[in-house]
């Protein structure tokens, strides 16, 4: 990818193109060249250091300037301080006060809104500066630098700085950074923490890989939080924790420690690390080796995103940036810089600066579009739509439709208009045309709002249009499932016929003619229609509508399509049809009358009763099966009618059945004997009579028939005496299984007698049981008081003075007596009869009864 110059451009323009179109994952990061006055400041200079406050950035050049710049690269403020490179800058948490040095030895400190400030120069040069965090604060006027020894200035009370020296003897001091009470700095063998608070130095972490120069390549520092530093030097990245020890473990050792909780190498040389929650942000210079990779590739710096583990990284992201003049930097002249409060990251060269920042829902969306990942874009959009700024919803919408129609993906794009175009009436309409033009109007149809929202009646006969002319099937099914209300009823009716007039017989045109006649309340029509097409929605559309006046002259049509719904119809509004207009319609078609009067019968056998008489002769003709029936069940046909009709058909089970309800049983056996020769139904009518003269007449009729005294022998036992038959039965006649007969005859007597003795044994024992019921009952004891009489003299049956000797008799009638108004005893001597009872003539205790009732 060539040089991007322009200012402002998106992270296209600083990632490889090639990786770009290659990958298919979304990049974590957008970047934008930091341009305004940063654009003129590194045309004529070049950047050598920068810090970021959250407010403002402080850049340094190599020309010995420190520019204050806001956010978007303007510059605020311009400090003349040496004539060589600014090493560092440091800015205290408020970003009120500045630390500067630079490489002829100059240190300076100073309030951006103050006149205070610390000036020194050393006969040396100092690499790097850093304030307290709370500089700002009077009891926090601290800062060290670092050159060939790590100094510490401390304002004391008469406004002087004292100066002590933290650490020395190995080599030069090329990065500090303070964090709270902790200050971590590294020189060219390792780096080292300081506790300010407790004034002691607690450890020193190697460096790895001692063979690299330390001024070309230069550790990187970082604190995450208050106790974790992040260390990257060459290709190694540690990430360090300090902890508090144990105080029984303390002795003589300092109160906190480092704990290494993450050690792993990279692939290229580190020139700067930044946070991100719990992931890291790694600036890597990358060397070049013409053996493997492309030589341009390889001088580009890349920014990476790592997620460090336990026992190594997982890259997350990688990005080679296209920055100006990257083939004549060094790994020594990147520097990256982060803003906490926002994930801003800058990435600083010589001649040029990047802001790398976390992508939005909009950058995001973008990424999507740019896939042609519409769907997603869509879902996305609609998700955040409060967090979005750049994008609408419908415009993107709009843009996955059009993608799919491009695509001929013309289904998908008319189910996406229902979501998309909402309520927007013109964004519909423009849609149906487009559609139209097309020529994918069946696409949109099933689509369209048909509901409250709705377009106007002309897009909605335009489709119908279309498809009557192309789709028959589909032009009805519009019908079935469009209001009426969406289009010009009439205009459409008018379409159909002139269609009809070329096809007159198509059943689907005349179905949806019928349902566009119903639309439009003309009953009558659609009726006619449906009957003509024997249409199974004809019997709904007649009690939906309630249309029982339009089909009095219809009756025989209905019947012939469907005559067990016509026939439940018709008896179920019977109210708005009546039975005579039904007999009267059908008088030319007795087989569909008999179908409706036999329905009715069967309903109600009283309801159609003056038409009895006329359904024996449809039951003889149509129907013989149910006519015996109908003849057990009818109180209202004529008899002698019914006989007649039977008797000139030879219907002998209907003319047997007739002459026994005639009562003339003897003909009627006689018919069963004679014409249907079938002895067991003799013998059944003859059990249903009950009627020993029919018996005789059986017996004597079957007398010379050996099968027929067979089946009476089986089955006369328990109606009349065996003996008798057996008596009359000519000697030397054979008859057929006579022996299992006169058994059976045997069987059944005995099962007679067992019944007898059974019903016995259960009457003597319910007479027992009675007996002793009743005894107990006599048994009892009886009160007696002041209310009860002597039923002789009609008085108290106890004396006013209960002191005297008195006695009672009582009966087990229950009827008590003075013993001396008793009468004398009657025929047996020594026993007595209650004179009551015995005047009665009823038995002891029938008084219990008489209390009773």
């Amino acid at each position: 990818m060539a040089e991007v110059e322009e200012d402002g451009k998106h992270s296209e323009e600083f990632t490889d193109e090639s990786e770009e179109e290659d990958s298919q994952e979304e990049p974590k990061l957008k970047y934008e060249r930091l341009s305004n006055g940063v654009t003129e400041i590194l045309q004529k200079d070049a950047a050598s250091c920068m810090t970021v406050h959250d407010k403002f950035l402080a850049l340094g050049t190599h020309f010995g300037k420190v520019f204050l710049l806001d956010i978007q690269g303007n510059v605020t403020q311009k400090f003349e301080i040496s004539s060589v490179k600014i090493n560092q800058i440091s800015l205290d948490e408020s970003g009120e006060h500045v630390g500067i040095c630079s490489e002829d030895g100059k240190v300076q400190v100073f309030g951006l809104y103050t006149r205070e400030g610390f000036h020194e120069n050393f006969d040396y040069p100092i690499k790097v500066v850093a304030l307290h965090p709370q500089f700002t604060r009077s009891n926090y006027k601290q800062f060290v630098t670092g050159g060939n020894k790590l100094l510490l200035y401390e304002k004391n009370w008469p406004n002087r700085w004292k100066m002590s020296v933290l650490h020395e003897g190995e080599g030069s001091i090329t990065n500090i950074k303070w964090r709270a009470n902790l200050i971590a700095w590294s020189n060219n063998l390792c780096v080292k923490i300081y506790d300010f608070s407790t004034k002691q130095r607690i450890t020193s972490v190697l460096r790895d890989n001692v063979s690299l120069r330390p001024d070309m390549y230069p550790c990187s520092l970082c604190w995450k939080d208050n106790t974790t530093l992040i260390v990257g030097w060459g290709t190694s990245i540690k990430i360090c924790t300090v902890k508090e020890r144990n105080p029984t473990e303390m002795r003589d050792l300092p109160s906190r420690y480092v704990e290494i909780e993450s050690n792993f190498q990279t692939e290229f040389f580190i020139s700067g690390l930044a946070p991100l929650a719990d992931q890291l942000v790694t600036l890597f210079f990358v060397k070049e080796n013409s053996d493997h990779m492309d030589e341009e590739f390889r001088a580009r710096p890349r920014l990476d995103i790592i997620q460090p583990l336990p026992e190594g990284s997982e890259e997350i992201s990688s990005d080679a940036l296209t920055v100006r003049n990257f083939q004549d930097n060094e790994c020594r002249d990147y520097r990256l810089e982060h803003s906490e409060g926002e994930s801003l990251f800058y990435i600083i060269s010589p001649k040029d600066i990047v802001v790398a920042k976390e992508r939005s829902q909009d950058d995001h969306i973008d990424w999507l579009l740019e896939k042609k990942k519409y769907e997603e874009a869509l879902m996305a959009a609609e998700i955040s739509f409060k967090n979005i700024k750049r994008h609408d919803v419908q415009k993107i919408g709009m843009s996955y439709i059009n993608h799919l129609v491009e695509n001929g993906e013309y289904d998908s794009a008319a189910r996406k208009c229902q979501k998309v175009l909402g309520k927007n009436m013109e964004l519909w309409e423009n849609e149906v045309y487009r559609f139209k033009t097309i020529g994918q109007l069946k696409a949109i149809s099933q689509y369209l709002p048909r509901g409250d929202l709705r377009l106007r009646p002309a897009i909605y006969e335009m489709i119908l249009h279309e498809f009557l002319g192309t789709d028959y099937e589909g032009f009805a099914t519009l019908i079935r499932e469009w209001p009426g209300e969406l289009y010009n009823n009439m205009a459409i009716v008018q379409a159909v016929t002139d269609h009809l007039k070329r096809d007159p017989n198509n059943s689907i045109l005349l179905t949806t003619l019928a349902e566009l006649y119903t639309y439009d309340q003309r009953y009558d029509r659609a009726l006619e229609i449906y009957l003509r097409l024997r249409h199974k929605d004809v019997y709904q559309l007649i009690h939906k509508h309630n249309l029982f006046s339009s089909i009095e002259d219809k009756i025989v049509l209905l019947m012939d399509f469907d005559k067990e719904k016509a026939v439940d119809m018709l008896l179920d509004n019977e109210d708005k049809i009546s039975i005579d207009r039904v007999v009267e319609e059908l008088a030319h078609r007795p087989e569909l009358l008999h179908v409706y009067l036999h329905k009715l019968f069967k309903r109600d056998h009283h309801r159609g009763q003056k038409y009895h008489e006329r359904q024996i002769g449809l039951y003889a003709e149509y129907d013989r099966p149910n006519l015996l029936p109908f003849l057990r069940d009818s109180t209202h046909c004529p008899l002698e009618k019914a006989l007649e009709i039977c008797q000139e058909r030879n219907f002998v089970e209907e003319t047997v059945f007739l002459l026994s309800r005639m009562g003339n049983c003897r003909r009627a056996l006689q018919m069963i004997m004679e014409e249907l020769e079938d002895v067991d139904k003799a013998i059944e009518f003859a059990k249903e009579q009950d009627d020993a003269e029919l018996w005789e007449d059986l017996i004597s009729y079957s007398i010379d028939k050996p099968p027929f005294i067979t089946g009476l022998l089986n089955n006369i036992g328990t109606h009349v005496d065996p003996i008798l038959l057996i008596h009359r039965i000519k000697e030397g006649m054979e008859i057929p299984n006579l022996r299992n007969s006169l058994v059976k005859i045997l069987q059944d007597y005995n099962l007679q007698i067992m019944l007898r003795e059974g019903c016995k044994k259960i009457l003597v024992a319910d007479s027992l049981s009675l007996l002793q019921k009743m005894h107990r009952t006599q048994m009892r004891g009886v009160r007696v008081d002041e209310e009860n009489i002597c039923e002789s003299c009609h008085a108290t049956i106890l004396p006013s003075d209960m002191a005297k000797a008195f006695s009672v008799v009582m009966f087990q009638c229950r009827h008590m007596f003075h013993k001396e108004c008793l009468p004398s005893s009657g025929a047996i001597p020594g026993v007595q009869f209650c004179n009551i009872c015995s005047a009665k003539r009823r038995g002891p205790g029938s008084g219990i009864l008489e209390m009773k009732k």
